[in-house]
């Protein structure tokens, strides 16, 4: 491995060199300035200056400098149909302040004869604006010819395109990419192999380096990065992780973007089947309805649904921050897994203060009778000697709340349906706690009492291993927020949610059998709670 350390001070430079460690070491040295690792160059290669781009509104000072703060190794300036001098490009170093180390080239955007707009660097002329493609290469033959953002305006570039040895690189992730666009780039880049970058095409200064490129060695001038574009020693800078799906649908997590503030994470969900499509849609829809109306920042949020494609059965979503809730009260002191706690309850309160009405009243109870069946099934499978109790909590809670819902359709919001520790994910920013929460494939039309209860019976059920957390963070304290929060509610609230918790006991029931804790003592923990609420129920009027 090979660590470059970049020193900033006074004196003569003096060269160490070893087998696997090589130093630049500055005596009378102040301070360390920047340091790589393994030889990778990171660039913001595709942005434009006020000075020389009329379409740009940042100048070339603010943009060095800028570059420079969020932690690039150098920037290419890519000012259409001009290229900045050495004499230029030095007092632009003066100018914006950054050190010697940082690399600062300039190449060109061109717009050629056939429309496309082209990013040269290395030339030693500037081309018009209408030159051919071939007379740029012909001319320049060491020039590196890159396609700029191919993909802009839905236009989707076939195979002969991509690979046309004209190019020598194509850029797949750009600013004016739609986030469908880059879907389809990044799939063609996997499947054909080409040499991709990525430009953030910067026209302000406020996303200067979200689409950074990485050289796999050091360069010095604009001539040694045009060789390593040339060579294929390039490739956009992002993480992509593949991550659980189903058998028929897949789901990747996209990064890219440098440190953390400045990142950007993209969750997309690929579908072969249309009936998990059409799920995976009515999910997006529900996101969005609740995104704008109020979720999209501060203390309350869901991810932002980004795109849709129905043709190609693709979903993208921003990818939530934060940790799950379950872990941040478990390792958190007193007053923070209480604040926590305060801000998942006065989430839900305002989800369905909104009142919202995405889907329709029918969906739940058309399919809870063959779901809350499911639950005590598992349990007559494996003959567990609880299930002719659990049997009994089922046909009543079932009866009970088809009955509730359908006879006070005035009572049903648009609900979350799963509310508990693991979809709830909780993070500061600028100082602010903000919970996000995610997975809305189980949102329905449903009394308020629903996700009330349901995160009640689960909280109590994922910290059974952890009692002193009932102390610490107390589930009445959820309880009397969200009622302190909430507009209206019916006179029976307590009951439908002793209720809803019953019906999530059996959830939990279902689940601790599956994973054969069927004779566990939190089994039995859980079978007695369901019991005691069902109880605390049945002789009580529920509307």
């Amino acid at each position: 491995m090979k660590v470059f350390l970049a020193l900033q001070g006074q004196g003569d430079s003096h060269i160490l060199i070893s087998a696997d460690v090589v130093l630049y070491v500055l005596y009378g040295a102040e301070k360390i300035t920047a340091v790589s690792i393994g030889g990778d160059v990171i660039l913001e290669i595709h942005c434009h200056t006020s000075e020389k781009s009329t379409c740009s509104s940042v100048g070339v000072r603010d943009l060095v400098a800028r570059a420079f703060e969020v932690g690039l190794d150098g920037i290419v300036l890519t000012d259409h149909h001009y290229l900045w001098s050495v004499e230029e490009l030095q007092d632009t170093r003066a100018q914006s302040g950054v050190p010697g180390h940082f690399l600062i080239f300039s190449g060109q955007e061109t717009t050629t004869s056939d429309g496309i707009d082209v990013l040269v660097y290395g030339a030693d002329r500037i081309f018009p604006k209408g030159t051919a493609l071939q007379d740029i290469r012909k001319t320049c033959p060491n020039a590196a010819i890159i396609w700029a953002h191919p993909y802009r305006k839905g236009r989707h570039p076939d195979k002969e395109q991509l690979m046309d040895e004209t190019f020598d690189a194509i850029e797949i992730l750009n600013s004016n990419h739609t986030f469908t666009e880059t879907y389809r780039a990044v799939n063609d880049w996997h499947a054909l192999k080409f040499t991709a970058t990525a430009g953030t095409d910067a026209h302000a200064l406020s996303y200067v380096g979200t689409y950074p490129t990485i050289l796999e060695h050091p360069v010095e001038n604009i001539e040694q990065f045009a060789g390593e574009v040339k060579a294929g020693r390039c490739h956009p800078y992002l993480k992509e992780v593949r991550r659980a799906g189903t058998t028929s649908t897949r789901v990747r997590e996209l990064t890219v973007g440098l440190r953390h503030e400045k990142q950007k994470a993209f969750i997309i969900k690929e579908y072969e089947e249309t009936e998990e499509w059409k799920n995976g849609d009515r999910s997006y829809r529900i996101m969005t309805a609740i995104h704008r109306n109020g979720f999209d920042k501060g203390a309350c949020r869901v991810p932002e649904p980004l795109a849709g494609d129905r043709n190609n059965k693709i979903l993208i979503e921003e990818k939530a921050r934060g940790k799950e809730l379950f872990h941040a009260i478990l390792h958190a002191d007193e007053h923070r897994a209480q604040e926590a706690l305060i801000l998942a309850a006065r989430w839900l309160a305002r989800l369905h203060n909104l009142q919202l009405k995405v889907t329709s009243a029918e969906e739940f109870p058309a399919i809870e009778t063959e779901r809350i069946n499911w639950y005590v099934k598992e349990l007559h499978e494996r003959n567990n000697r609880h299930r002719h109790r659990a049997q009994e909590i089922c046909d009543y809670v079932l009866k009970t709340e088809l009955q509730l819902i359908r006879s006070h359709p005035e009572w049903l919001v648009q609900s979350h349906g799963d509310y508990h520790l693991k979809n709830i994910l909780f993070h500061d920013e600028n100082g602010a706690p903000c919970i996000s929460v995610i997975d809305f494939d189980s949102s329905y039309l449903l009394p308020q009492a629903f996700d009330v209860g349901t995160f009640l019976a689960q909280y109590e059920n994922m910290f059974y291993n952890h009692r002193h957390i009932y102390k610490k963070a107390s589930p009445h304290l959820f309880l009397r927020t969200y009622q302190n929060e909430i507009y209206d509610l019916p006179d029976e609230f307590r009951q439908q949610v002793n209720l809803f918790k019953t019906r999530a006991y059996l959830s939990i029931l279902y689940y601790l059998a599956k994973v054969d804790l069927g004779e566990s003592e939190n089994f039995w923990t859980i079978l007695l709670n369901a019991e005691k609420s069902l109880a605390s129920i049945s002789h009580s009027h529920l509307g």
